[in-house]
């Protein structure tokens, strides 16, 4: 199928696109003490062809950074890091947000800067290992339950963030809601044991991220402001429970008086199905009235054929984006894609990172 809506520009009142593909948001780990480098400025400016790019998972605070070399936006060198970066993707027409996530349990006093414990709703420790400094892999830690000050103390943190995305010169920035950090695990009753304001009933669990949110919004504003959900997809160890279509509905509700920029939904694919059916995306278009964009193990003809329906407004592409850094021009003129090493997804410094040669030149605007 020709890749046809996916390439049109996308026009709206606050945002104006080049084209509906996205690049996701992925971690890469290549910050060293969470800064990005010369290196993570150039991979950016390669894939400026995206209509929109979401930028690798950004931690709000130093005892929220989860794995080892994420990049942070919590500090004034940080701050300076990405101002390259932003500056780099608009020099070539493109536009750039910061996805900001405070990785809760998932992480290990090692990686946070000054050792710092890692948090979470409850004390509820996570199943599994994470890479720590030395190339070993440590069990997940029993994470400290935050008081009723500290989750305030969090979304404070998150609210700094975007200000401080705002200031570097982001267009806007993502809350990171999805894949089992720190406001998912508000959001999730396994996680979520609390029995203050933030625990408990629907409403109550989803307080933390709605908090976040309000607080974004009236920072920065809500032409500025998407979140990522990953409704169903159980990662990190979070398993199904009875409430959890209702709590997206509460949650998408609540978004739509908000009237944010975007809902970012990431699905995962496993044999072949999506853990977010179609069912649910229509349900989503009836509650919210602007943008959505979907990613997970998209092709243009998926992407295209999700479009043509008016299911959502943008498509994501992760992996296909680390090889392919012209891939909306290979998309155009239906070239064949270049497979990404996985070896090298989370580690490896410039291999596998900015080498990854361009078969086209970008496309001026």
């Amino acid at each position: 199928m020709q890749a046809k809506k996916l390439l049109l520009p996308l026009v709206t009142k606050t945002l104006n696109l080049n084209n509906r593909v996205v690049m996701a948001p992925m971690s890469r780990r290549r910050a060293v003490n969470g800064v990005p480098g010369p290196s993570t400025v150039q991979y950016f400016a390669q894939r400026a062809s995206a209509g929109l790019i979401i930028t690798d998972n950004t931690a709000v605070a130093a005892n929220g950074i989860g794995y080892l070399q994420v990049p942070g936006i919590y500090n004034e060198e940080q701050k300076a890091g990405w101002k390259k970066v932003v500056d780099a993707v608009h020099a070539k027409g493109g536009k750039i947000f910061m996805q900001l996530v405070h990785a809760g349990r998932i992480g290990h006093p090692l990686n946070n800067e000054g050792n710092a414990p890692v948090v979470a709703p409850s004390a509820v420790q996570a199943e599994g290992v994470i890479r720590v400094p030395g190339d070993v892999h440590l069990p997940l830690p029993v994470p400290e339950a935050l008081t009723t000050a500290g989750a305030k103390a969090m979304i404070e943190a998150h609210i700094q963030a975007a200000i401080s995305a705002i200031e570097v010169g982001f267009d806007g920035v993502e809350i990171h809601g999805a894949h089992g950090f720190l406001p998912e695990q508000f959001l999730h009753p396994h996680t979520n044991r609390r029995t203050d304001e933030y625990g408990g009933s629907i409403a109550n669990r989803s307080r933390f991220l709605l908090e976040i949110m309000e607080g974004v919004v009236a920072a920065i504003g809500k032409e500025r402001t998407g979140i990522r959900l990953s409704p169903f997809a159980h990662i990190n160890d979070l398993p199904p429970y009875e409430e959890e279509a209702a709590t997206y509905t509460y949650l998408i509700d609540a978004l739509q008086k908000l009237d944010i920029l975007y809902i970012h939904l990431s699905a995962l694919i496993t044999n072949g199905q999506s853990s977010i059916p179609n069912s649910f995306l229509e349900d989503v278009r009836k509650q919210f009235n602007n943008l959505i964009i979907l990613a997970g193990g998209h092709t243009a003809a998926s992407a295209e054929a999700l479009l043509q329906q008016d299911l959502v407004d943008l498509v994501a592409f992760g992996k296909p984006f680390i090889a392919n850094p012209d891939l909306v021009e290979r998309f155009r003129h239906n070239a064949e894609l270049a497979i990404p090493n996985a070896e090298t997804f989370y580690q490896g410094g410039d291999s596998g990172y900015i080498d990854y040669p361009a078969i086209y030149q970008l496309q001026s605007a």
